[in-house]
């Protein structure tokens, strides 16, 4: 699941001309592009450490930062008004990624409580 949110750099594609509507709000795009880039540094962090005590707090941090920062980025596209034409090709990352980016920020919450430690592979 880490790996999957290693990828968020993907957010930064907010910022670039051209593949966003000029008229895209800096409101939404720089928090919602900053904000994924962090999570991907957290989530290598933590996969970089997952097998220590380190490991288990960047998967925390990571978790707690990365939820927050895809509820921030709705509150944000609300609160600035939002369309779908701003975001010319980056919609994919809200229509097809983000979903899954909560759903697996869910499950790492779940495990995080349940006590189970995150592992790259439960071989047997």
């Amino acid at each position: 699941m880490l790996i999957l949110h290693s990828f968020r750099f993907i957010g930064l594609a907010f910022l670039i001309p051209g593949v966003v509507a000029p008229e895209l709000p800096g409101a939404f795009a720089r928090p919602a592009a900053y904000g994924d880039l962090i999570a991907a540094v957290l989530a290598l962090l933590a996969l970089m450490t997952l097998r220590s005590q380190l490991g288990l707090l960047f998967v925390w941090i990571f978790n707690i930062w990365g939820t927050a920062d895809l509820l921030y980025a709705f509150y944000a596209g609300n609160s600035v008004g939002l369309e779908p034409g701003q975001l010319g090709a980056t919609l994919f990352i809200l229509t097809v990624i983000v979903p899954l980016l909560l759903i697996t920020h869910g499950v790492v919450f779940r495990l995080l409580l349940r006590g189970d430690r995150p592992t790259a592979s439960r071989g047997g």
